[in-house]
């Protein structure tokens, strides 16, 4: 998915990008043989691996991979073998294999590779498999919780969503959430957390109506994601506003974006009559292009990138984002970028892997630079739709959010809402919050799925208090 703007560049070294891996299919009469488990040094974090072994009735093996702390369970291993001293595991769609040599307290020394890299890991049986922390997940709903299906007339689809509704006569608030980008379901869900699922469940607990949804072609949404472009995902989010707007029992209708997301609603409260209010969350004040730029070296100087490897990145990604905004033919685009990219070719293995640079796959990443999302992406200008954009408007940015930096985005949102004539807004810089609205302390990418809090309440408050303030009668 692209919820990491930056194509080249990877989140974790399990799963690079924050894609879900593909699922294992394991046969139903298999049973589990044993289970493994290992720690996995990635730079200054460590990563939690198990591989569990199964057996079927004919004594033969098969295994899964779980990375708990990126949120992935069950990745497909290809082929288990194991010896009289000796055990790997291969995983060619990670292009990664494990070798390891048995101990005498039977566990594994071994090695880990992958795209080019190794890195030490040791593996030891375990009586129990690894459950990640995730303390706001709601367990029980006091409101009514709804399944709902809305269209989008103009392209002749059906969303499916979820509607909740607080207690009591109302009439409420009524909020749609936008997600960000890449395909998302109506929680919004990465890395084992469920950020809208939270939000929405504390919006609807605080006497504020909730409208989030599957994104076209996710879940059970109609629909194509592969060709959509911002414009699209805002014509979805303008056939919620209107599915609510039939509704009765509700006193105002507003859009709370997150990362794209944030783009989007502008988009939306300037071509909708009905949108009483917008929130930008992690939203962006400037172009794709240069959000790319400021995203990428910062979160390359949370790594162990060498610094000839950061000024290689910084002068490629440049001329790269430059080439798929200027030439419109895809096939002399994509020779000029493979051209570009040869300077990759250059660097070490480490600084390669932490880039995410691979020769074998790096022309899929390539073309994704010239997807018609990409480079719509790169070109759209927020700043002339803030100006035109009469409601009230609140922006909250993470301080330590290295995908969207609040200093540079914020004050380009600042200003346009002040060219635009627009008094009604609130902008808010939160301490220690990252790009997901966690607190943490870097604000790396690669924190996300360790950190057991899913969305700051202080920073849920903040916008229920805002959204109350700016409805009540």
């Amino acid at each position: 998915m692209k919820k990491l703007f930056s194509i080249f560049l990877i989140a974790g070294f399990i799963i690079t990008g924050c894609s879900k891996p593909k699922i294992a299919e394991i046969p139903k009469e298999a049973v589990p043989f044993s289970i493994y488990s290992g720690t996995l040094p990635v730079g200054t974090v460590k990563l939690r691996i198990v591989f569990k072994i199964y057996k079927d009735k004919n004594n033969n093996l098969s295994a899964t991979m779980d990375s708990p702390d990126q949120g992935a369970t069950d990745i497909p291993v290809d082929a288990v073998t194991i010896s009289d001293s000796t055990i790997r595991f291969d995983l060619p769609n990670l292009k990664a294999y494990y070798d390891g040599s048995l101990q005498p307290d039977g566990s594994y020394q071994g090695t880990w590779f992958q795209g080019g890299t190794s890195l030490p890991l040791d593996i030891a049986l375990t009586e129990t498999e690894i459950v990640i922390k995730r303390p706001q997940e709601p367990k029980d709903f006091p409101y009514d919780v709804e399944d709902v299906m809305f269209k989008n007339s103009k392209a002749n689809i059906k969303l499916a969503g979820t509607l909740t509704t607080p207690e009591g006569d109302g009439p409420f608030p009524a909020v749609v959430l936008i997600s960000g980008s890449g395909p998302q379901n109506r929680d919004e869900e990465l890395l084992g957390h469920k950020p809208f699922l939270v939000l929405s469940d504390y919006f609807t607990r605080n006497g504020i109506a909730v409208l989030r949804y599957d994104d076209r072609g996710v879940g059970i949404s109609e629909g194509d994601f592969a060709d959509a472009t911002s414009f699209d995902f805002a014509n979805d989010a303008d056939a919620a506003v209107t599915y609510l707007k039939s509704h009765s029992g509700f006193s105002a209708i507003g859009l709370a974006g997150h990362s794209e997301g944030g783009l989007i609603a502008p988009i939306v409260a300037n071509q909708s009559e009905d949108v009483d209010f917008i929130i930008l969350m992690a939203g962006t004040g400037l172009t794709g292009k240069e959000i790319l730029k400021l995203q990428g070296q910062l979160i390359l100087k949370q790594t162990e990138i060498s610094p000839e490897g950061l000024e290689t990145y910084k002068h490629t990604q440049s001329a790269m984002l430059q080439i798929a905004v200027d030439i419109d033919n895809d096939e002399e685009a994509l020779k000029k970028l493979s051209e570009e990219s040869e300077a990759y070719g250059d660097l070490s293995k480490q600084d390669q892997q932490i880039i995410g640079y691979d020769p074998e796959t790096f022309e899929a990443a390539l073309k994704a630079l010239l997807h018609p999302w990409m480079r719509t992406f790169l070109t759209l200008d927020p700043r002339p739709v803030l100006e035109k954009v009469k409601v009230p408007v609140l922006v909250v940015n993470g301080e330590k959010d290295l995908q969207v930096p609040p200093k540079e985005n914020l004050s380009e949102i600042k200003a346009a809402l002040d060219r635009g004539g627009n008094t009604n807004y609130e902008i808010h810089e939160l301490k220690g919050l990252n790009h997901l609205f966690q607190t943490c302390e870097t604000g790396a990418p690669i924190e996300y799925s360790l950190i057991e809090e899913t969305f700051n309440e202080e920073a849920m408050d903040l916008m229920t208090r805002w959204i109350l303030k700016r409805t009540a009668d």
